[in-house]
């Protein structure tokens, strides 16, 4: 029901009466399947998202064909990019691509521009999570250019591995989370593979020595 999901965001419950009626009133759900694509450069923005569960990626490809993942959008956030293309009128410079299947409640660009005039709590909402996400770019931006690589990426191993110690993600894939080559994570890879931290297989990693990663993360903090 719409109210429910209202009442579960923690970002939403807190405001006032009339704001969560408007959004009740304007909000549609949907529902994406992994993989859907939700917007792509040249793309008109349309209507605001908000996530009720699920990731959404929102990434870049340059001209040489890298993907940059800039960030991800999760359930009770907000996507920094729709919010400055709803508020500039222009089109989306990035792609958005559901990474898991996502519930989202949607708002038309019109109704958008309705709460933001309307709504006080509305707005404080909005720049809310426009000035966190800026926060983390920020923050990301620092990442990798003060961070060397095998760091960023034992940090990044050590984030996504399984209780069976696999990380279920391609080269690929870990070097668009970085802002990398993928031919950086290989190499970098099989440094780690030298050293007896992970076991190399095909669109997987395993990690044989986390004490070790974690050391290597530790150690660069110092």
């Amino acid at each position: 029901m719409a109210q429910d999901w209202i009442e579960s965001a923690p970002s939403l419950v807190g405001l006032d009466a009339e704001t969560r009626t408007l959004l009740r009133e304007s909000a549609v759900r949907k529902m994406l399947p992994r993989g859907a694509v939700l917007f792509r450069p040249g793309d008109d923005c349309v209507q605001f998202p908000l996530i009720q569960s699920g990731v959404v990626r929102v990434q870049r490809v340059t001209e040489s064909g890298r993907e940059i993942v800039l960030y991800r959008v999760s359930a009770d956030e907000t996507c920094i990019l729709t919010t400055a293309s709803l508020l500039a009128a222009e089109a989306y410079s990035a792609e958005g691509v559901a990474e898991t299947d996502v519930v989202a409640h949607v708002i038309a660009a019109e109704r958008f521009s309705a709460l933001m005039g309307r709504s006080a709590a509305f707005r404080a909402l909005v720049f809310d999570g426009y000035s966190k996400r800026i926060a983390t770019l920020m923050s990301r931006i620092e990442e990798i250019i003060c961070t060397p690589i095998n760091v960023r990426l034992a940090e990044r191993l050590l984030a996504l591995v399984d209780a069976d110690g696999a990380v279920r993600a391609t080269q690929q894939l870990l070097a668009a989370d970085l802002g990398t080559a993928r031919e950086v994570v290989g190499r970098t890879m099989k440094t780690f593979e030298r050293s007896g931290w992970v076991r190399l297989s095909r669109g997987a990693v395993e990690v044989v020595d986390k004490t070790a990663l974690q050391l290597l993360c530790a150690n660069s903090r110092d």
